[in-house]
């Protein structure tokens, strides 16, 4: 009896045994990263309900819940002051106010059919005389003599300027840095002029559309553009047309200048911003390792897209109103997101470090969520041991991919080398650390970053940027390389020591700028002025003058500066070996620093 007794707890033991081992089984493949779950949130994210995830808009909060609920069901917990959603406004548009109005020498004008004002215009009620400035130049290079203002008095006057230059169809013409409308009203601004009124060349049928861009503030004066007929009437008593003052001007390559007389122009311009509410969302593993726990790995992704697309939206298709599913850009990056949340979630008691997860909003808008964060992180900035971005990961070809930010610490290349050793695919490496996404946020501050990417391709914001597109084995693939790469790093005896890779900012395309001044501008300052990100050049002519991260430049060389295309233009007035004051404001104080470039 006591044998077999024996012999059935044996068997049941076995049993048992055999059964918990099976159902361990079942566990860890049910949380490995797979290729339907892959595609079930792509085909979520990407669906035409989501309308293109811009921003604020129903699509984008339905994003959101989605990721929290996938979050909560995966065990992690909020990471932003005990909730998971990281709010803040972003600005989206700009329109007409209330109030506008405009009357040229007594007749009323329409607006949106008489004249429109610019996105960059001061909002004010303004009256006064009118000169006209032809082209609105006021050059003085070697190579190139041209003053539009030369014995006119415009102080306290509405200043007429004419559109483009003389070569506007000239590829690299050599009046094009001083062509723009925005160059061309601060010229007239530092004249003194109470206003700026644009008047087409002949070419020109429509009224400049009133369309938000990004960057550029109140320019401090009223700015409008008239439409044909009522800029024609302004010349006609003068026996003048907009016709025979461009050839005449194109021909001559001289200015014409002049007083309108007693004509006068008063307007009323007034616009708002649109705002909206954008949030990131925020999750957190917390390690139960007592050494560790307080050190975090960041892995994120943008969920934001372009929504119906549009001029200005950034859409590559911009006439093609629809919805930019965005399943590459970047559905394919926040699926991953999950999935590596869910898998790390499962192997919490193996992980060292923390990790948080955050799906980021407005990335298209200039990586507005990401720099939120890193402004306003409920975590120790220093404490981030690495950031690990995904962005358009989807559409991997020929079996290969891309990282980029290996140069930001000395361990990566060597422990990605070991991890592709036996895969097979084709792992190409960039060094530089900043780079077109959220990644760079945190490169800026000295954080050691890799972004894992699958390559531009020609559906790349347009409507065709849809799920059935993705390939799947691809980004399973690539996901399970970041996986390895996050579980490497949370484990590891020490944490990445950060290198720098490259430039801290984005590289302006201009040719104009003869001087840098050797700091990285905001550009997502509120702040009247250029606020002082940091510096990009440690022996550079701001770190030398004393100018400091957090300054917040208001003139430079006796010109003020309302915004970074200000500050642009400004330095592209400068050369090398000419020492010019810069007016900051420094928390209360108001300094004057001379720098020498």
């Amino acid at each position: 009896m006591n044998e077999n007794r024996q012999s059935l707890y044996l068997f049941i033991f076995i049993a048992c045994l055999g059964f918990f081992l099976i159902q361990g089984n079942k566990t860890d493949s049910s949380l490995d990263i797979t290729q339907n779950e892959i595609m079930g949130h792509i085909r979520y994210l990407s669906h035409e309900n989501r309308g293109g995830r811009y921003p604020g808009t129903r699509g984008s909060k339905d994003v959101i819940s989605y990721i929290i609920k996938q979050f909560k069901s995966y065990g992690l917990k909020p990471g932003s002051n005990g909730s998971f959603i990281q709010p803040f406004d972003i600005t989206t548009g700009i329109e007409l106010g209330e109030g506008n109005y405009a009357v040229a020498n007594g007749d009323t004008l329409i607006i949106n059919r008489d004249y429109i004002p610019l996105a960059f215009s001061g909002s004010s009620e303004t009256s006064g005389s009118l000169v006209f400035a032809g082209y609105g130049f006021k050059i003085n290079q070697e190579d190139l003599q041209w003053n539009d203002y030369k014995g006119l008095d415009v102080d306290g006057k509405w200043v007429v300027i004419m559109r483009h230059s003389p070569e506007r169809h000239t590829q690299h013409s050599v009046y094009a840095s001083h062509s723009s409308l925005h160059k061309k009203m601060l010229v007239a601004r530092d004249e003194g002029a109470a206003g700026v009124i644009f008047v087409s060349q002949i070419e020109d049928e429509n009224l400049y559309p009133l369309t938000y861009n990004r960057g550029y503030k109140n320019a401090g004066i009223p700015v409008v553009h008239l439409s044909n007929k009522v800029a024609d009437n302004l010349f006609k008593p003068f026996g003048w047309s907009r016709q025979s003052i461009q050839e005449t001007m194109n021909r001559s390559l001289t200015s014409i200048n002049f007083n309108l007389g007693s004509l006068t122009f008063f307007a009323n311009v007034k616009l708002t911003h649109k705002t909206t509410r954008a949030a990131n969302v925020v999750g957190t593993i917390k390690s139960g390792n007592r050494k560790y726990r307080d050190e975090y790995i960041v892995v994120g992704a943008h969920f934001d897209h372009l929504g119906m697309g549009g001029a200005g939206s950034g859409s590559r298709d911009p006439e093609t109103r629809s919805t930019h599913p965005g399943a590459d850009d970047n559905a394919s990056g926040v699926s991953g997101l999950l999935e590596l949340a869910q898998k790390l979630s499962a192997q919490k008691s193996r992980l060292k470090r923390s990790i948080v997860f955050i799906g980021f909003d407005a990335e298209e808008k200039g990586l507005l969520g990401s720099k939120h964060f890193i402004k306003n992180s409920t975590i120790d900035i220093n404490k981030i041991t690495t950031m690990i971005n995904m962005d358009m990961i989807g559409r991997m070809v020929d079996s290969s991919l891309t990282v980029g930010g290996v140069g930001t610490s000395p361990v990566f290349k060597p422990l990605l080398d070991s991890l592709k050793a036996e895969r097979t695919f084709t792992l190409g490496m960039s060094n530089a650390g900043y780079g077109p996404s959220d990644h760079a946020s945190f490169y800026i501050e000295d954080v050691p970053v890799l972004f894992f990417f699958t390559g531009i391709h020609n559906d790349y914001h347009t409507p065709r940027d849809t799920w059935k597109q993705i390939n799947l084995s691809g980004t399973k693939t690539l996901l399970d390389l970041v996986y390895d790469v996050v579980f490497h790093l949370s484990r590891a005896k020490n944490r990445p020591v950060f290198s720098e890779a490259g430039p801290k900012q984005r590289q302006m395309k201009s040719t104009s700028l003869k001087v840098t001044l050797g700091v990285m501008p905001s550009y997502v300052g509120t702040e009247i002025g250029l606020k002082i990100d940091g510096l990009s050049d440690p022996d550079g002519p701001a770190a030398k003058a004393g100018i400091r991260k957090g300054d917040i430049i208001k003139a430079i060389n006796g010109k003020s500066i309302k915004d970074i295309y200000e500050y642009m233009e400004r330095l592209g007035e400068l050369r090398e070996g000419m020492t010019v004051p810069v007016m900051i404001d420094r928390g209360d104080e108001e300094i004057k620093l001379n720098v020498t470039f």
